[in-house]
């Protein structure tokens, strides 16, 4: 039982999660309004995402102080279906993308998100905090979210991040300047408050920068836009709603390949975040555990009107800085949010979007990798190339693009360097004096063209037994085995005796012409294991 409370971790500190969740809460009302414009779906529908993520995730997710709900990323797959389909198509493909993120936490598929190597996180950090960054700009505009998303939609252009940019319908005169002015003052409470002894410590910065501004606006009568005027956020109480879609196989053909994106997206976004939060907390989340809280999550939302989410990096790092590290923050968040529909609403639509969107700006500054930039001329070039590629097509597309890209870019770089580090060292055996190939490094589909070129035939004109040791050597994949397997032909055809020595014994049985070439040492040949599996199981059994 009590294994079992500290991997619940609901709290080390209940008045810290508690005002952290509060914090959140009041931070996801405008970013659920505004993702429900993106997907062209009704203001509640994202706010009861945000609230049955939030809550799900939190209660049965992988990563304690994580906060989860509706985000642009996965807004932005959603709009396409919603404008052709409708919104009813939209909850059914949401309950088959969190089916397809449960299966892949049963087969413990989050534990890929290993292979995602540092530069491309820091290319995920980076573009994100841009991205968000570019979201907040929107605030500064005199036009409503639904008539810039209308006419998005309309029109059919980029859903690129920089698109705000050359949107146009910019505020003018006293408008814009008291929107700067408030937003500058809500980044410097926040600033500030937490270097003022005693009292930074007894509310967290960015809950009393929003509580002082929206005090300000309303005390001084100031004509700025607040988050009523961006929608209404009264709603009563979600109710069980089976998505009214045909259940045929022309139904499932359409929403299946729409629910796969989503469910990458999700799961990307969610893991990455959780990789991010690992690091700053120096704790461990549980990826498999993360899936099925988010695909638990995402099947509920869409059996109860709601548009499904993943982990949002702006929301997870106001709580992680304002000091929620327990499940009890994003639970907070999430059953505030609810009071908020249900009993407050009149309230939370009255708070200054200036507020807030300081509040996201301070988030930009914490989250973006500053130390990216200063070593960018310190480490390999091809490094500095993916952060800054990973950058770009998050801002310029998506994040689930980015990081596939990125990973693939590093791949081919890994191959490429792991394909010239192969070579051999000539020698004699002791007993029999035949010659020798000390094989040494990796042997894949990058590095065989070397292996041929430095091991043939046609080089031992003169000897009629020659033995390959592949005892510093690694067999990686069946491009190799197939490698081996034509030079055993190659001697056999010159009339030579090939003696393969120190392969492993999957590799003998997966070897077939040259199988008989092998021969076996109990006491020297290799035995490999694969350490993920490894880590998975200790994983398991803590």
């Amino acid at each position: 039982m009590l294994r079992l409370v500290r991997r619940f971790h609901l709290t080390d500190n209940p008045k810290a999660d508690f005002l952290s969740g509060l914090t959140v809460a009041l931070a996801l009302v405008p970013e659920a309004i505004a993702f429900a414009f993106v997907a062209g779906v009704e203001p509640l529908v994202g706010l009861y995402a945000a609230f049955f993520v939030g809550l799900i995730t939190s209660v049965f997710g992988g990563r304690s102080g994580m906060i989860s709900g509706a985000t642009g990323a996965m807004a932005v797959a959603m709009v396409g279906l919603v404008l052709v389909y409708g919104v009813e198509y939209l909850f059914a493909t949401v309950v088959l993308t969190g089916i397809l993120q449960i299966l892949a936490g049963v087969f413990h598929l989050g534990k890929f998100i290993r292979l995602v190597p540092h530069s491309v996180m820091l290319g995920f950090v980076n573009g994100l905090a841009i991205v968000i960054f570019l979201a907040q700009l929107g605030q500064f505009k005199s036009s409503q979210p639904a008539d810039i998303v209308d006419s998005h939609s309309t029109e059919g252009s980029s859903h690129s991040a920089l698109s705000v940019v050359f949107d146009g319908g910019w505020m003018q005169g006293e408008q814009l300047y008291l929107m700067l002015g408030l937003t500058c003052l809500t980044m410097a409470i926040i600033w500030f408050l937490p270097k003022v002894p005693k009292l930074g410590k007894l509310i967290p910065a960015s809950l009393a920068s929003i509580l002082i501004v929206s005090g300000l606006v309303i005390g001084l009568d100031l004509d700025t836009r607040t988050v009523g005027d961006m929608a209404s956020v009264a709603g009563g109480l979600p109710e069980f709603h089976i998505p009214m879609v045909p259940f045929t196989l022309e139904t499932l053909m359409i929403i299946f390949p729409v629910a796969v994106t989503l469910a990458a997206i999700g799961l990307i976004e969610s893991l990455l975040t959780l990789t991010l939060i690992d690091e700053m907390t120096n704790t461990r989340g549980r990826t498999s555990q993360e899936c099925v809280g988010q695909g638990m999550a995402n099947t509920v939302c869409g059996f109860f009107g709601a548009m499904g989410g993943c982990a949002m990096i702006g929301q997870s790092m106001i709580n992680i800085n304002s000091g929620g590290r327990g499940r009890l923050s994003g639970i907070t968040a999430a059953l505030a949010l609810l009071c908020f529909i249900l009993f407050a609403s009149q309230w939370i639509e009255m708070i200054p979007l200036a507020a807030l969107t300081g509040l996201m700006m301070m988030v930009v500054i914490s989250t973006f990798a500053w130390a990216s930039v200063r070593i960018m001329h310190k480490i390999p070039r091809e490094d500095a190339f993916v952060i800054l590629l990973v950058t770009g097509v998050t801002i310029a597309y998506d994040l689930a693009l980015a990081v596939v890209v990125g990973v693939i870019f590093s791949a081919l770089v890994y191959a490429w360097k792991s394909s010239q580090h192969i070579g051999i060292v000539e020698g004699r055996s002791a007993d029999k004096g035949h010659k020798v190939y000390k094989l040494y490094g990796p042997l894949f589909f990058g590095s065989i063209a070397r292996f041929r070129d430095l091991i043939h035939p046609s080089h031992d004109q003169e000897e009629t037994d020659v033995i390959i040791d592949f005892k510093h050597a690694r067999v990686w994949d069946h491009s190799a085995l197939e490698a081996i397997d034509a030079l055993a032909t190659k001697y056999e055809e010159a009339g030579k005796t090939l003696h393969l020595v120190h392969l492993s014994a999957d590799c003998q049985l997966l070897l077939k012409k040259a199988r008989d070439m092998v021969e076996v040492n109990t006491i020297e040949d290799p035995h490999y294991r694969v350490v993920v599996d490894y880590a998975d199981k200790v994983e398991r059994k803590a």
